[in-house]
């Protein structure tokens, strides 16, 4: 039986990434901090936030109150739209924010290189391979151990690994993975190239939901009677699937309780009929839309 909350994920360029972490997307300020060093306390070692979440400093403090020692610890965080044109100055800012002395895993956040003077536009002589151009050079300075993308799709990869400027293929593609957008073709693209998916939003809470991210997904009815069934919450058989599909979750709360549920999945594993139970859901939505950025970065190529 696989220790799921021991398990490690191999990467393309010989690190070896947590399977589950604690994502901080959307948690309140204060929360944050105490979420994270409850989460590390309790046997977390992935953290996940990002320059555009708001909250990294938080996320430092809670390392740092945690006790557990830096080099036990993943931290992903990721360059936000506006600072495409800066990929030194935004790493810089998260390393000063953070607190620490290297990251882990340095992601682009979206494939679009917004204008830090006007959000509604899009840099007319920039785009998301000049951005790898730069952050290459990270890897470099021995500051980011890893680099990777986030929310790429096919046709951004394909752009990207075919031009001859990409002399690093991406270590991780930070996608919405869950059963409700499962995204398999741009799942099996990746690994076909090597790239290791992170799933976020990974039990499908919408935006609007409550910070434990439990949306209508976790009422679909293949979900709740097998919950039921393993004598498990409904957001453990989720993130479960996800396990067994060979990404890496990082479900967010800022509850201790959930946060022990989220990383409690231990001894136990979802049978090939269980995983296509969850796998014939038929409802289909998405959490992160592109409607405030401007330009479309999702495609429609990844299912």
């Amino acid at each position: 039986m696989v220790q799921n909350t021991s398990l490690v994920y191999p990467l393309n360029d010989g690190r070896s990434i947590p399977a589950i972490g604690l994502g901080t997307w959307q948690s309140k300020p204060n929360e944050v901090r105490d979420a994270v060093t409850y989460a590390l306390e309790h046997g977390y070692r992935h953290i996940d936030t990002a320059l555009n979440y708001g909250n990294e400093k938080e996320v430092g403090e809670g390392i740092r109150q945690s006790g557990v020692p830096r080099e036990k610890i993943w931290v992903t965080t990721k360059l936000d739209n506006t600072w495409h044109k800066r990929v030194a100055e935004g790493f810089q800012k998260s390393l000063t924010n953070l607190d620490i002395d290297y990251i882990d895993l340095f992601l682009i956040h979206f494939p679009c290189s917004t204008d830090p003077e006007d959000s509604t536009k899009h840099l007319p002589d920039w785009d998301f391979v000049k951005t790898w151009q730069e952050m290459q050079k990270l890897l470099d300075t021995g500051k980011a151990k890893s680099i990777g993308v986030s929310n790429f799709q096919i046709r951004h990869l394909e752009k990207l690994l075919s031009d001859p400027s990409c002399k690093v293929v991406p270590a991780v593609n930070q996608i919405e993975l869950h059963p409700s957008n499962p995204s398999p073709k741009l799942l099996q693209f990746c690994k076909s190239k090597g790239i290791h998916c992170t799933a976020y939003s990974c039990l499908g809470g919408t935006s609007g939901s409550p910070i434990n991210n439990s949306g209508p997904l976790m009422e679909e009815p293949a979900i709740v009677e097998l919950a039921k069934d393993k004598s498990k919450t409904p957001q453990q058989i989720g993130l479960m699937w996800g396990l067994q599909r060979g990404t890496s979750i990082i479900p967010k709360s800022v509850t201790p309780s959930r946060i022990d549920q989220n990383f409690a999945l231990d001894g136990w594993s979802l049978t090939t009929e269980e995983m296509d139970s969850i796998s014939a859901i038929k409802s289909r939505f998405k959490v992160v839309q592109d409607g405030w950025m401007p330009i479309r970065v999702f495609l429609g190529d990844d299912g």
